[in-house]
Order: structure tokens, then C-alpha cells, then sequence
């Protein structure tokens, strides 16, 4: 028996009579990774600061009171959800239990999201690295895992090349935003012009962004004239 074939009838006939199942309520499905009803509880962003991605109230302007007072970092940021259940959760198994399936649903439902917008979409997508250690430890770079889930509705060119972690960095959680700029210091390198780009850099979480923002600090360096920052969740 090959793997095309469960008791000897190929799956794609199988496919017809056998619904697809929820990635979370294991409900039927319509096709997509999760069911109507499940899609729709999510945690979605529905106004996201256009400077860090924080949830803005209805009615505010684009631009949260800090991103006013400081300036905004990207051109343009944004995350698809709230990091709040069960995303959160999605997150937490894509990363530390190499769940691909998880990195598929949710760059698949980013990517919807971003395929609706009115504005020009980015010349190039690139995830944000792994330092060379941590992705040998870990295997896999879940930013590359999500992006790869994006490109196909996107048709977005992408590069997992381009950027680079040249510095290890320590473990950022609980860490203040000062120090999170301190420790990403220095932290990332670019190997190929991008002189005049429309780029978006990808990542699973954004925290305070000081990770993105040390990423478009290089990227800025390599000649990239508009920025975005991509999340799958923003942490509140």
C-alpha cells in the first residue's frame, strides 16, 4: 500500500466522502483549518496601531499615544490576533512541539487577512532568523514555518537567506523593553542589497517589537526604503 492509499483506495477519493476536521473542536470543517464557528471565536486584531500593533479603540486615531509621542519604528505594523487563547496556545505548540500544522493554520488565516487589504502588498517577505545555535538545537525556525503558509495565498517573493542572526542572544522573556533593545543590540545581518524595497519582516510574536525593530534597523542599513512588521499575535 503507498501512502496515496488507505485500504487500498487512493486518499483523494477518500477525501470526497470523508469531511475535513477542525484543528480545534475536531468538528467538521468546510476546507479551512479551523471550522466557521471556531474561526470566528478567534482572538482577532481588529485595529492595530499602525507603529507596534497594539489594539486601538474604535474611533482613535491610527496611531497609539506612544507611536505619537515617539514615532513609529515600521511604516506600517500589524498582527493578525491578540496573543490570547487558543492562539496562544497554536504559538506555544508550534514552537517548543515543532507543531507544523499549527504554523500552517495560522499563516494561512494571517495571510487571508492580508490578501483583503487595499494597500500594495510588499515586494519581499523575510522571516525573522534564528542564530545558528538555537536552530540546530530547535530544528526548525517557526518564522520560516509560517511564512511558508503565507507565500502560497500571497505570491509574495520570500527569503530565508537574506537575514541573518550573527549574535546569540539571550532568552528575552520577562525581560523590560530596555532591556530587550540592549540584548538584540547588534544582533542581526543582511547579505544582499535591498536598496529601495517594500519589505515586511515576519515573526510568530510581537512583544514590545524590539526584535522587528533591530531586524528593520539592518534592513534600513541594506537600503529597504518602506518596512513592515508582520505578527501572527501581538502580546497586550
Amino acid at each position: 500500500m503507498t501512502s496515496a492509499q488507505v485500504d487500498g483506495y487512493p486518499s483523494r477519493w477518500l477525501d470526497a466522502f470523508v469531511p475535513a476536521r477542525c484543528g480545534l473542536c475536531r468538528g467538521p470543517s468546510s476546507g479551512g483549518p479551523f471550522c466557521e464557528g471556531c474561526t470566528q471565536s478567534l482572538p482577532w486584531m481588529e485595529r492595530p496601531c499602525r507603529g507596534c500593533a497594539m489594539p486601538l479603540p474604535r474611533g482613535a486615531p491610527e496611531l497609539c499615544a506612544d507611536c505619537l509621542k515617539n514615532g513609529p519604528r515600521f511604516e506600517h505594523a500589524w498582527a493578525a490576533f491578540r496573543l490570547l487563547s487558543p492562539v496562544q496556545h497554536l504559538i506555544h505548540r508550534l514552537k517548543y512541539s515543532a507543531d507544523l500544522a499549527a504554523a500552517h493554520a495560522l499563516g494561512t488565516l494571517a495571510a487571508q487577512q492580508l490578501a483583503r487589504r487595499s494597500k500594495p502588498l510588499p515586494e519581499l517577505i523575510i522571516a525573522v532568523p534564528l542564530h545558528h545555535r538555537r536552530l540546530r538545537s530547535r530544528g526548525y525556525n517557526q518564522a520560516i514555518e509560517l511564512v511558508r503558509a503565507m507565500k502560497g495565498l500571497l505570491a509574495i517573493p520570500t527569503s530565508s537567506t537574506i537575514a541573518s542572526r550573527v549574535r546569540a542572544t539571550s532568552d528575552q522573556i520577562g525581560q523590560s523593553a530596555a532591556e530587550r533593545r540592549k540584548n538584540l543590540k547588534g544582533a542581526f545581518a543582511i547579505a544582499a542589497s535591498l536598496q529601495g524595497k517594500h519589505i515586511a519582516l515576519v515573526d510568530d510574536v510581537m512583544t514590545t517589537g524590539a526584535t522587528l525593530a533591530e531586524l528593520a534597523a539592518a534592513c534600513r542599513a541594506a537600503g529597504a526604503t518602506r518596512i513592515e512588521a508582520w505578527a501572527i499575535a501581538r502580546a497586550l
